[in-house]
């Protein structure tokens, strides 16, 4: 059974595991193997389904083919989901394609939602901080969004905690709050434990990670070596070779040993740790193929840690980060 977790203070719930759409579900990636992973997502509880304008490849394919897959195999369920998207980052060329400003959140929603096929979306976020942009203009915007009936919910994704904080107060002050803050967590980015977090719990915001898993390192999977067709093999990847050090899959080789110790395999024990802080509401994982989201899914299963496995994990960490 999926576990739920309220977002913030708000009375929506999420579950403590969510689909994200940032990788293989573009055009270039195989269709049936991307509606197989949502609808075994669906069916396990999964229901909310993390999208971006520019998520492909190539940009707006990731938000295409969910369309097709709800329309085709999940409509009648369209209530029982909370599906987000959000724009923010270069999405096309030309002066308006790219930022946080009001011509481009306003064009990107009204896209997002013809590609996808939706009537609104639950959650609308601003991608990213854009310096070049007021908080206050980019805030407006999705205020009016929210107004105009185009989104149930805002969040924002990534913004320093100075630029978070302003944005938090000016959502507050125009009673529209802000759900839900996404960024990037794991055993090998702690940042937002310095400021984020605090923040978030303060405007009573919920928090949802992305990349709980650094791309893949955090699993069994490149403790050999770096395998074919892994996202560090692909010179496009996020995940680079050079970033796959030995110093880091030693840790990893290591924290693989308190995984077994626990019954769980080291993607497993990477999510239940992201998940032990009350603050996270949920964690955004991406998955290649049913096995792999059936591998995280299981995480669930096991999310107490005693303070002596606490410690020993920070131990071999010693402040590593990706």
């Amino acid at each position: 059974m999926m576990d739920y977790s309220f977002c913030g203070n708000s009375g929506l719930q999420l579950p403590r595991i969510s689909l994200g759409l940032w990788h293989n579900f573009g055009f270039a990636d195989d269709y049936e193997t991307a509606r197989e992973m949502v609808i075994h997502a669906f069916e396990k509880g999964v229901t909310h389904f993390d999208l971006a304008n520019n998520y492909g490849p190539p940009p707006g394919s990731a938000e295409s083919n969910f369309g097709k897959i709800v329309r085709d195999n999940l409509a009648s369920h369209r209530d029982e989901m909370i599906i987000s998207s959000k724009a923010g980052h270069l999405m096309w060329e030309g002066p308006y394609g790219d930022g946080s400003s009001r011509k481009n959140l306003m064009a990107s929603i009204h896209q997002s939602l013809k590609r996808t096929g939706l009537d609104y979306f639950d959650i609308f976020y601003s991608h990213r901080y854009d310096p070049n942009t007021p908080v206050e203009e980019t805030m407006q915007a999705l205020v009016d969004i929210v107004r105009q009936g185009k989104a149930l919910y805002i969040g924002i994704s990534k913004y320093p905690p100075r630029e978070a904080r302003k944005a938090l107060n000016y959502l507050s002050e125009r009673d529209v709050r802000c759900l839900i803050f996404q960024d990037k967590y794991s055993l090998f980015n702690r940042k937002p434990e310095e400021e984020i977090l605090g923040i978030t719990k303060e405007f009573g915001t919920g928090f949802i990670a992305f990349s709980p898993l650094a791309q893949g390192l955090l699993t069994d999977k490149y403790l050999q070596g770096i395998p074919d067709y892994s996202r560090a093999a692909d010179p496009a990847g996020f995940l680079q070779k050079e970033q796959v050090t030995p110093g880091l899959v030693e840790k990893v080789k290591q924290l693989n040993v308190i995984a077994g110790q626990r019954g769980q395999t080291m993607a497993e024990m990477a999510l239940a740790w992201a998940l032990r802080d009350e603050r996270v509401t949920s964690l955004i994982v991406g998955t290649r193929n049913v096995a792999q989201l059936k591998d995280n899914l299981n995480a669930l299963h096991n999310l107490s840690f005693t303070q002596a496995e606490l410690s020993q994990i920070d131990t071999i960490l010693d402040g590593a980060s990706l």
